[in-house]
């Protein structure tokens, strides 16, 4: 018998190792599977199938093994499934894990079906399943109950036609009868869909048996919500029934307080579901009624609450805490007095703070010698049967014990601290001492620290606790802080994108350079935030070195702000517009700065100083050239009019638009903009004309009219210039810059 037992347990120890394998690496689930079910059949012991019961429930739910991966393995674990919910003996844990398994095989079953109809074998062994789960659900015990209500659920939900997301894609369709064909070898659908009815009127049962059990009117009500929300040729009839019960019917008097919670938890659930339709689908055709069933559930609570607040009329018979005279006169049973023995001396340990009992053989007794489900079975009964009095004066000596060892250690504690005082005040000596006195000292002090925490590791500690200083933060750590500081300010910039715009007619001041970041809590301010961040924060930390923490974070800051604005580019212009303001007027600032301190250190060499708009505009402007097409007009034209500083290669990218047919009269209208209205830049774009002029026949027309206006020299023919001059200087320079 020994070595059976031995054999379990090794067993036992191999399977929980196969069953970490598989927590790791999901891929092994075949494999694992396979492999223990002759192990784990009818055949083995109960410890065996035990485990193979709860390693089968805890696969089918796992939602990191694949559907496909479960349709697979579903046929193969059904016999075993059957000859152990075929035993005479039934093991209250097996049953609850093999209920489970049937619930999430069902549904992979009917689909295998569906599309394997030659299988008829695996569907003759899951009806045989459902039969025996139907057959013997009555006589189950309430936690398996619970489970069967969800089995009864999963078979009305896939034996009920559901929607057809797309016909075109059936393996990615819901599991439910309308995915089966109208001529099936297998499945009848007149035949399911009446099953299914029948199903489902034995799940509503429970809200009209006259006394119903709490735990499955919650699991009932619970597990009606997806069948309401998937299945609308049956959610009416579903939520009729449930309007139709009402807890406190289904109770019987005495209302105790077990009753009182019971009925609470029922109408709260009730109330939930209810509460979460009309939340869902506000025009419900059974709305009005809802609403009425809510008020009336409410008013049920108001009168329960009443009549518990009532004043409570005179007892029948003497109840505890009469006194002794009292129940001399009424002939009472005084409840017996227990005994408390005085703590021992000495430090008080955990056992000997609840150790009650004066027999030193019961008080020696180390209880964790016995497993876990004997003292269980031991101490369930022993429970029911303790005399309420003298529990009651256990609990109250134990917390005496417990509040008289508070004070003194705390007692103890004020002593000695005010007695270090003392020393220290009675003993100053302003003599010399040697070096190695302190040393010596805080190895004592150190010795007697240790010693004390090794013997005080058992015992009741009551003393503050103050958790240690943190280790600093290595450059690593630090950057990952910082970036993650970025992240929740990025998120709170979607929440204010998100707020609603405030109401027209109130004037809004426009804030400039001089504005406060945080001064509002708008879209605007965050934006601001951010890209002072990026900017003024690492101001004189970008040229101390390489390992700068201040250039990572405002460099992922910036990187952030990019991508974030190439999202949704039309609508986050201004964004960038802003940020690029920012970087222009950061950059003139570092560069009079700079140059006033080499003006007060006279040096003559001139320190690197990074420079970031010129980077950032023209990485921006590649990320939005190319997609924009002829209607963005207006984008690019308030891009280059509300940037600081037009550049040459700006106008070289925007000049490049020309290369596509169909932008070139974006590329002429932007550049015409920039003539008309950016006197600096007049220039620069009037020679970017000119080269594409020269360069493109697509943009000779639209550019030409343009020149025509502003330089009419160049559109004139080189035979005409000047009796075969040389042509001028400008256009010469002109093509050379553009």
């Amino acid at each position: 018998m020994a070595q059976l037992t031995d054999q379990v347990v090794d067993q036992i120890a191999q399977l929980d190792a196969a069953r970490k394998l598989v927590l790791g690496d999901a891929a092994f689930y075949p494999q694992i599977v396979n492999g223990i079910l002759p192990i784990i059949g009818a055949h083995s012991r109960l410890e065996l199938r035990r485990w193979g019961a709860e390693f089968l429930a805890e696969t089918f739910a796992s939602p990191v093994l694949a559907i496909a991966q479960k349709e697979l393995l579903a046929p193969s674990v059904l016999q075993t499934v059957r000859e152990i919910l075929e035993l005479p003996e039934a093991d209250a844990a097996v049953l609850q894990s093999l209920v489970q398994t049937a619930t999430s095989l069902y549904p992979l079953v009917f689909r295998h079906i569906v599309n394997h109809p030659e299988d008829g074998q695996a569907w003759e062994t899951m009806n045989a399943i459902k039969q025996d789960i139907l057959r013997k659900m009555d006589s189950f015990q309430c936690p398996i109950k619970v489970c069967c209500v969800k089995f009864l659920q999963r078979v009305v939900q896939v034996q009920t036609p559901g929607l057809i997301s797309d016909p075109r894609r059936p393996e990615q369709n819901e599991t439910s009868l309308a995915i089966v064909p109208r001529t099936h070898a297998v499945l009848s659908i007149p035949n399911l869909e009446a099953e299914s009815s029948g199903l489902l009127d034995r799940l509503l049962d429970v809200f009209q048996e006259e006394t119903s059990d709490p735990l499955l009117v919650n699991a009932t009500l619970n597990c009606l919500t997806p069948l309401i929300r998937t299945r609308q040729s049956i959610a009416n009839k579903i939520v009729n029934a449930v309007l139709d019960f009402y807890p406190a019917r289904h109770v019987r008097p005495p209302l105790t307080p077990t009753v009182r919670v019971s009925v609470k938890s029922m109408e709260r659930t009730s109330r939930a579901l209810i509460v979460n339709i009309l939340k869902k689908n506000p025009n419900h055709p059974l709305a009005g009624r809802m609403q009425v069933y809510i008020e009336r559930l409410m008013q049920s609570k108001l009168e329960m609450t009443d009549d518990a607040s009532r004043k409570r009329g005179l007892p029948n018979e003497p109840i505890d805490g009469l006194d002794s005279a009292k129940r001399a006169r009424l002939d009472a049973m005084t409840p017996p007095l227990l005994k408390i023995p005085p703590l021992p001396p000495g430090p008080t340990s955990y056992d000997r703070l609840f150790t009650l009992t004066q027999d030193a053989g019961l008080s020696s007794f180390d209880v964790k010698q016995l497993p876990p489900d004997l003292v269980v079975k031991i101490a369930v009964p022993l429970l029911a049967q303790v005399n309420p009095s003298l529990l009651t004066q256990a609990v109250d000596a134990v917390r005496t014990r417990y509040q008289t060892v508070t004070k003194e250690q705390t007692r103890q504690r004020q002593q000695q601290q005010q007695a270090a005082v003392a020393d220290e005040d009675d003993d100053y000596e302003p003599e010399y001492q040697p070096m190695d006195v302190a040393e010596n000292v805080a190895e004592e002090t150190n010795a007697v620290a240790a010693e004390v925490a090794d013997i005080e590791a058992d015992f009741v500690s009551l003393g503050p606790f103050i958790l240690p200083q943190p280790p600093p933060l290595s450059e690593t750590e630090a950057g990952e802080v910082g970036r993650s500081a970025v992240a929740r300010v990025f998120g709170m910039l979607n929440v204010a994108e998100t707020s609603p715009a405030p109401a027209k007619g109130k004037s809004q001041q426009q804030l400039g350079f001089a504005r406060l970041a945080g001064s509002t809590f708008d879209r605007d301010a965050w934006v601001v935030l951010l890209a002072r961040l990026a900017t003024r924060a690492p101001a004189g930390l970008e040229g101390g070195g390489p390992s700068g923490k201040g250039a990572t974070i405002s460099d992922s800051i910036r990187e952030t702000l990019y991508r974030y604005i190439l999202e949704d580019f039309r609508a986050r212009l201004s964004i960038g517009i802003s940020w690029l303001n920012e970087e222009w007027y950061n950059d003139r600032v570092q560069m009079k700065s700079a140059v006033t301190q080499r003006a007060d250190a006279e040096e003559e060499s001139e320190p690197t100083l990074p420079l970031h708009y010129d980077t950032w505009v023209i990485r921006l402007l590649d990320g939005l050239l190319p997609y924009l097409d002829s209607r963005d007009i207006k984008v690019l034209a308030r891009f280059l009019s509300e940037i600081p500083e037009v550049t040459i290669p700006i106008i070289q990218r925007v000049a490049s638009l020309a290369k596509d047919p169909e932008r070139v009269n974006l590329c002429i209208q932007s550049l015409l903009y920039l003539i008309l209205f950016r006197l600096p830049a007049r220039e620069m774009s009037l020679n970017a004309l000119e080269d594409l002029y020269r360069t493109y026949e697509e943009a000779r027309p639209a550019a030409g009219k343009v020149l025509a206006k502003w330089r009419p020299q160049a559109t004139e023919p080189p035979a005409a210039a000047t009796n075969g001059a040389p042509p001028a200087p400008e256009m010469q320079s002109g093509a050379a810059s553009g």
